[in-house]
């Protein structure tokens, strides 16, 4: 027990020390890309440091298998030019319960990642889109979904205009049973418009069947009401910008994701890429253990048999490959070629039972 516990705080703080580098190298690279994109609109360092700040999280998650092969690769490594796995290994303790250890501390990590950061780069990405889209735009234009049906924010230097639509087609370019509330930066709500329908194309909304009613102080909106067969509205969004915001399942915390794939449904959308994507974060913990396995695996061994480099560069291609693997199978199951379930959950099985054929092989001969 105390041998576990020794090899579990190795690897716990040596995961501890990459993710600090990498979070650094992190943040350095993307305040150079985030004054790159944002050095035309004059908005100061502080800014641009906010921003790099709440992106950082999101690229620590995505690369949070490499840190599990590199911390994997360094644990062994340093164990084998201190002896101590040879040590162990005299001791009668086979290399698969010399894992033991690293493998509980991956899943540990693995859970936490789902459980905790997951929701933290859902939130913290959100607030991005939602800065930057403001420093670009001078408003912010945002989506959302709810019981209530789709809600939209369209944002300009004039003021802020809130959609709300029942339900769309598909491909979210037309909207159905839609109300547009207009509002001024000074003067509040100005105009209520109601449509059967509007359609996004070429930077407006083409609404139908449109009763439009003024909202100015005094007046009698209902007096006042105008109705149209065709109306024309300005829109700072974009049919990508709808599709993206809808179709980004990693801007919902994994709590909220069940709902939110039935208000996708409910809304007309399909909620496969959604589907394939909670059940990926469920099975994370076992891919990263997946990756601890594959860099043991190369890894394991003395350093007076040479080829350490070779073998460090073996097992973080192999974990390139079954990552590059993983994210080719979760988009099949999101086009629908595989099932949802297929999809998420064999390449990390397929990758332990690789890991362990490999242990097996260099355990046994």
């Amino acid at each position: 027990m105390i041998l576990h516990l020794y090899f579990a705080r190795r690897f716990a703080m040596t995961f501890l020390l990459i993710t600090a580098v990498l979070f650094a190298l992190v943040m350095l690279v993307d305040a150079v890309e985030q004054a790159r994109k944002f050095g035309s609109y004059d908005i100061g360092w502080q800014k641009i440091m906010g921003l790099t700040l709440l992106n950082a999280p999101q690229t620590i998650n995505l690369i949070l298998p490499l840190i599990m092969i590199l911390a994997t690769v360094t644990l062994f490594i340093s164990l084998a030019r201190s002896s101590e796995m040879v040590v162990t290994r005299a001791a009668g303790r086979s290399a698969l319960r010399s894992l033991i250890s690293p493998v509980v501390v991956a899943l540990i990590i693995g859970f936490m990642a789902v459980g905790m950061l997951n929701p933290i780069v859902a939130a913290t990405g959100n607030r991005y889109l939602q800065l930057s889209e403001s420093y670009r735009a001078g408003g912010a234009s945002a989506l959302s979904i709810s019981d209530e049906g789709l809600w939209l924010r369209q944002g300009s230097a004039s003021g802020q205009t809130v959609i709300r639509a029942w339900r769309s087609n598909a491909d979210a370019s037309v909207l159905f049973d839609v109300t547009f509330l207009s509002y001024d930066n000074a003067n509040g709500p100005v105009r209520r418009i109601e449509a059967g329908s509007a359609a996004l194309q070429d930077g407006e909304w083409s609404l139908r069947n449109a009763k439009s009613w003024p909202l100015t102080a005094g007046q009698n909106a209902e007096a006042n009401a105008e109705t149209f067969e065709t109306l024309v509205i300005p829109s700072s969004l974009t049919l990508d910008r709808i599709r993206e915001s809808i179709g980004k399942p990693g801007a919902v915390s994994i709590y909220d994701l069940p709902t939110f794939i039935r208000q996708l449904e409910q809304a007309g959308f399909s909620p496969r890429r959604h589907k394939v994507w909670l059940q990926t974060e469920i099975a994370r913990p076992f891919f990263l253990v997946a990756m601890v396995l594959v860099a043991s695996a190369f890894t394991m061994r003395h350093t007076r048999f040479g080829g350490t480099g070779v073998a460090v560069l073996a097992s973080v291609l192999l974990g390139f490959g079954l990552y590059f693997i993983r994210s080719f199978a979760q988009i099949l199951g999101e086009n629908g070629q595989i099932p949802v379930m297929l999809a998420a959950w064999a390449p990390p099985v397929a990758a332990i039972l690789l890991a362990l054929g490999l242990l097996l092989h260099a355990e046994d001969g």
